[in-house]
């Protein structure tokens, strides 16, 4: 994921920053709980496409 673009890339949710979890491919959102997937080096941003992440954790 390219540094510039992390930067500018918000929760379309809650306005909130996120950060990249290479491991699962995917973006994600602390406050929201959501996970956005990145699929072909694209984000897809939107809320319906989403995951709503477990209890634990992430690292």
């Amino acid at each position: 994921m390219d540094a510039r673009l992390l930067e500018i890339l918000v929760c379309p949710v809650c306005k909130g920053p996120l950060s990249f979890k290479p491991a699962q491919v995917e973006l994600v959102c602390p406050a929201c709980r959501l996970a956005y997937p990145v699929r072909d080096g694209i984000p897809v941003m939107l809320e319906e496409e989403a995951r709503l992440l477990d209890d634990v954790r992430e690292p």
